[in-house]
C-alpha cells in the first residue's frame, strides 16, 4: 500500500540521500536538530526523576519518624487513649497502627553546652507501629522503661554535645515555677540509653525520645496551654507544607530552564526547514505545476519538521528513561572510574542519587517537545506554500 505523495516526499527529505554537498549539509543540520530535541527530552526526564527521587527519599525518611496523621487534644481529652485508638481503627480499616505520644520543646544541657531539642514521650511497645527508625547506632529502644528516666538521642545531636550511651544529660523545660526570686526553670537529669539515625538531619540533630510516663509530667503543662479545648486532626503534609512547596517550586523552575534546551533545538529545526525550502525551490515549482496545492506543499514541510521532532523525542524518551531507571548503577560506576564522590557522606545525608521516574512527567515532557516541534514548522512551510512556480523555475 503506497503512502500519499506528500508523506513520501517528507520521508525522503528527512532521510536526505542527496549526493550534493548542500543536501548532506541540510541532512547534518536535521540530525543536529533531532539530537538536540532528544538531548533536551532525556535531560528533562533524568533531572525530574532525580528530583522526584530526592523528594521521595526525604519524605520516606521523614515519615519514619513523624506520624502520617495526628489527633490532637488537651490532656484531659485523652483519658483513655486505647479506647480512642480502638474506635478509630474500627471506623477506618486503613488505620494500621497508632501510638500515643506527647511532645514539647526543651533545652538539652551537657557540661557547658546547650542545644535546643524536641522531646517526644512515647510508648516503646507501640511506637514501632507508627515509626521506623532506620538504624539504632547503639543501645536499644526497649530500655525506655517508665520511671528509669532514660532517653534516646538522634545521632547528630549526640555528636554536637559529645555524648554516647551511658552518659547523663539534663533537660531544661521552657516553663518553670514562679518564686519570689522569679521564674525558676525545671531541670531533670536523664541517662542516654540509645542513639538512633533517621536519615533526616532535622530529626537526627534535634530529637529526644523518652518513655511517655516520664515525659508527660515534664511537658504536660506546656501542651495544655498550647492546645485549644477541641480536638483536631492534621496530617504530615500540613506540618511540612513549606518544605514541599519549595521543592515543587524548584521542580517547576528546573522544568522551565531545561525546556530551553528543547526550544533551542526547535530553532535549529526552523533553520533546517528554511534551508530545505530554499534548496527545494525547483522541486516545489514542479509539484505546483503538476497540480499540487499550496496546502499540500505546506503539509510536506510540516511533516518533515514534525518527523524530525518526533524521532528526536522518541530517542530522548528512550535514553532518558533508561538512564533514570539505571541511575543507581551508572553513577557509582562513574564515581569508581573517575575516583570521585558526587555526594560525599561527610556532607550529604543522602549519599546516593535517588531516581523516581514518573509516567506523568514523561507525558508532559513529550507533549511540550511535540508541540514545539510542530510550531517550529509553521513559518517555513507557509513560506514554501507561497512560492511562485514561474519565479522558482526561472533560476533553476
Amino acid at each position: 500500500m503506497s503512502l500519499p505523495f506528500d508523506v513520501e516526499i517528507a520521508l525522503r527529505y528527512v532521510r536526505g540521500g542527496g549526493h550534493r554537498s548542500r543536501d548532506k549539509f541540510i541532512s547534518f543540520i536535521s540530525g543536529l536538530s533531532m539530537a538536540g530535541i532528544g538531548l533536551g527530552v532525556a535531560a528533562l526526564i533524568v533531572v525530574l526523576s532525580v528530583m522526584n527521587g530526592f523528594q521521595k527519599e526525604v519524605r520516606d525518611r521523614m515519615l519514619s519518624v513523624i506520624a502520617h496523621i495526628e489527633v490532637l487534644a488537651p490532656q484531659e481529652g485523652f483519658n483513655n487513649p486505647d479506647a480512642l485508638v480502638a474506635d478509630i481503627k474500627a471506623a477506618n480499616p486503613k488505620v494500621i497502627g497508632a501510638a500515643p505520644y506527647v511532645a514539647g520543646e526543651s533545652m538539652l544541657a551537657h557540661g557547658d553546652l546547650l542545644r535546643p531539642a524536641i522531646v517526644r514521650g512515647i510508648e516503646p511497645s507501640k511506637e514501632q507501629e507508627v515509626s521506623d527508625f532506620r538504624e539504632v547506632i547503639s543501645g536499644s529502644l526497649s530500655n525506655l522503661q517508665a520511671g528509669e528516666f532514660r532517653v534516646v538521642l538522634g545521632i547528630e545531636l549526640a555528636k554536637q554535645i559529645g555524648v554516647s550511651v551511658g552518659d547523663r544529660i539534663t533537660l531544661i523545660a521552657p516553663s518553670g515555677q514562679m518564686t519570689p526570686a522569679g521564674m525558676i526553670p525545671r531541670l531533670k537529669a536523664f541517662e542516654i540509653t540509645a542513639l538512633v539515625s533517621t536519615g533526616h538531619y532535622e530529626y537526627d540533630s534535634g530529637l529526644v525520645l523518652m518513655n511517655i510516663d516520664d515525659a508527660a509530667p515534664f511537658v504536660a503543662q506546656d501542651i495544655e496551654r498550647q492546645l485549644p479545648p477541641s480536638v483536631w486532626v492534621r496530617d504530615w503534609s500540613v506540618q511540612n507544607r513549606t518544605w514541599f512547596a519549595a521543592v515543587q517550586t524548584e521542580k517547576r523552575m528546573m522544568f522551565i530552564i531545561l525546556t530551553l534546551i528543547i526550544a533551542v533545538a526547535a530553532f535549529n529545526l526552523v533553520s533546517m526547514l528554511v534551508m530545505t525550502v530554499k534548496d527545494k525551490r525547483g522541486e516545489i515549482a514542479i509539484l505546483r505545476t503538476l497540480g499540487a496545492s499550496p496546502f499540500a506543499i505546506q503539509r510536506i514541510f510540516m511533516l518533515q519538521g514534525a518527523l524530525v521532532g518526533w524521532i528526536g523525542t522518541f530517542l530522548g524518551v528512550s535514553a532518558g528513561w533508561l538512564l533514570a531507571i539505571n541511575l543507581g548503577t551508572i553513577v557509582p560506576a562513574i564515581e569508581r572510574a573517575l575516583s570521585v564522590e558526587f555526594l560525599p557522606k561527610s556532607i550529604y545525608f543522602i549519599s546516593q542519587l535517588p531516581s523516581d521516574p514518573r509516567a506523568s512527567d514523561v507525558v508532559t515532557i513529550v507533549t511540550v517537545a511535540l508541540v514545539l516541534s510542530v510550531l517550529s514548522t509553521i513559518y517555513p512551510s507557509w513560506r514554501a506554500s507561497r512560492a511562485e512556480p514561474a519565479e522558482a523555475l526561472r533560476y533553476e
